[in-house]
């Protein structure tokens, strides 16, 4: 999970809302007691039943605060068009915040939150600072859908995670971010080129591109670390679960554990023999990305699937950005090749204390319904954590296409880690990578400055540490 220093842009937001729900950095001291957890929140309450499994009044209104970030507030107000045909006269007002914390904390403060929160952005309030405050939402997941079918069933695995706080699952996120390594499928058809699935077939077809006069990477020097994401991703999956463990909970020597090493010397191998486009330390990040994407100089980079959305304009004309799971070291990891690393962001909170928590709760039953879901990823061309909602096409967009296909090959091999931007580690990464990645520093030095900055979180006493499992 790479952050970009001074950088605020859409997925930036995403991943910081992650790490400041882990940490609760931005916690607030909220002066209002908090509910006796009933739930009602003192406002109309109507018949519990299988279309209104919350006991929403009819012709009530939620009040929705929502992030209004890279992907708007539309897609929240589209729920209007379908949540009232479970509850009657059900209207959803929509307020767009950009600024979350210092215009909804006075709330939280006088007993009158929203009945409906996106806390995201880069003032978001703190989790575990309003944690008893909110409902939890395990009855979310447990009703059905307005298909008929059971939620928790319908969603890819692992969504709960980022959104559960001392055992209590309080935060829906509802966008899925996917990771992977993307490349032009139009170019390596007019090649014969196939995309690597193990880091030796990566450095064979580097060869290759170096006779078409092409590299095989490219990086800028702001996003230098998405190779750090790369190599930790490869090495989860090549060397299992507790690889990721032990970065997470910022061991000693973690930064040497084989798997690491084994994909580090590869890619040190291809700095050497020259399979990066030469100048990335050096050049601005979408610049770098632009000579991949248009100038097609490199043949693959690794990134999160926003990509396609980030480089709309810098993409030459019949590309069809493709993405693949990140490369295994060898052709027998702990985790499968399929395996992948995705996260859900983008996270929504029901306040305990608002006038119709119930009626929040079913406006987040509404965003999870095929319809709703189906109409984000089309305008906004990314999944939801529905599975299902994207159709073959993509909406005609093939990086969309991509990803869902990965998430349902990965089945529930899908994992996460917090521990980068948890600590704030990347703009000290990034110095260490732009030099190797320049092939100023080998992978020895690398290793050491990387433990070195693990080394220095952990010996703070002052940081609050994650809870790591």
């Amino acid at each position: 999970m790479t952050l970009r220093a001074g950088s605020l842009d859409r997925r930036t937001l995403l991943r910081g809302a992650i790490a400041t729900a882990a940490m609760g950095s931005f916690a607030v001291a909220c002066g209002s007691p908090s509910s006796d957890g009933d739930g009602d929140g003192g406002g109309p309450k109507g018949e519990k039943s299988a279309k209104n499994p919350f006991g929403v009044a009819e012709n009530s209104k939620v009040d929705a605060a929502i992030f209004d970030g890279g992907y708007g507030t539309d897609y929240v107000e589209y729920t209007n068009t379908v949540v009232g045909g479970q509850v009657k006269g059900l209207k959803v007002q929509v307020k767009p915040v950009v600024d979350i914390a210092p215009e909804l904390q006075p709330r939280f403060v006088g007993g009158n939150p929203p009945d409906l929160i996106d806390n995201s952005g880069e003032d978001q309030i703190g989790f575990l600072g309003i944690l008893d405050q909110l409902e939890e939402l395990d009855d979310v997941l447990e009703a059905n859908n307005y298909e008929g079918k059971k939620i928790a069933d319908t969603l890819y695995a692992g969504v709960k995670d980022p959104g559960t706080f001392n055992d209590k699952f309080v935060a829906l996120n509802y966008v899925m971010t996917v990771y992977g390594v993307w490349y032009s499928k139009t170019l390596f058809e007019e090649n014969g080129w196939t995309a690597p699935k193990t880091w030796d077939e990566a450095l064979d077809l580097g060869q290759e591109a170096k006779k078409k006069g092409k590299y095989l990477f490219v990086h800028g020097k702001e996003a230098a670390t998405y190779y750090m994401t790369l190599l930790i991703d490869s090495a989860i999956k090549e060397g299992g679960d507790e690889v990721r463990i032990a970065l997470e909970k910022l061991e000693k020597d973690s930064w040497s554990q084989p798997s690491i090493q084994g994909v580090l010397k590869v890619m040190e191998t291809m700095v050497r023999q020259k399979m990066f486009v030469p100048g990335g330390s050096g050049t601005q990040f979408q610049k770098a990305q632009a000579i991949w994407s248009n100038d097609q100089k490199a043949l693959l980079y690794p990134s999160g699937g926003w990509i396609e959305n980030e480089m709309k304009d810098a993409t030459k004309k019949d590309f069809q950005m493709t993405g693949i799971p990140e490369m295994t070291l060898t052709d027998k990891p702990k985790m499968p090749y399929e395996a992948l690393r995705a996260a859900a962001g983008e996270p929504f909170i029901v306040p305990k204390q608002g006038k119709n928590p119930a009626g929040g709760k079913e406006v987040l039953r509404a965003m999870l319904s095929k319809d709703a879901a189906a109409n984000f990823s089309k305008t906004k061309l990314a999944p939801t954590i529905v599975k299902g909602t994207v159709p073959a096409d993509g909406y005609g967009s093939s990086a969309l296409v991509a990803q869902s296909k990965m998430l349902e090959a990965a089945g529930d091999n899908i994992f996460n880690y917090l521990f980068v931007s948890a600590y704030g580690m990347n703009t000290d990464m990034l110095v260490p990578w732009n030099s190797f990645l320049a092939g100023d520093l080998d992978a020895k030095g690398l290793t050491s400055a990387l433990q070195k900055i693990s080394d220095k979180v952990r010996e703070d006493d002052s940081i609050k540490k994650l809870e790591v499992n």
